[in-house]
């Protein structure tokens, strides 16, 4: 299994209006709906105002590729772009 745990810098003030964006257009869901993929959660950070965390969790790396070829994961990015300074991502494998 693949784990990724990200951190998206905000720029001050943006980070609510990213949220609600992700909601609105069900970028969120249609993640968790993909074949392969077990969560797909955003968090708040409790300690940086500007700090929006996403916990992912998919079936192998082939899953997260396909994952990444989808409308929905570029809307994402087109979302980020005036929203995000940058990102953080760390992944991890783990045994299912």
């Amino acid at each position: 299994m693949l784990v990724l745990n990200v951190t998206f810098k905000c720029f001050p003030g943006k980070r609510e209006e990213l949220r609600e964006l992700i909601r609105e257009e069900g970028i969120d869901v249609a993640s968790r709906n993909e074949e392969g993929n077990f969560n797909y959660s955003f968090y708040l950070s409790t300690e940086d105002p500007d700090d929006l965390f996403l916990v992912e969790f998919w079936k192998d790396v082939d899953a997260w590729q396909h994952h990444r070829t989808l409308p929905h994961y570029a809307r994402l990015d087109e979302l980020k772009k005036g929203r995000v300074e940058g990102a953080d991502i760390k992944k991890y494998f783990t045994e299912e």
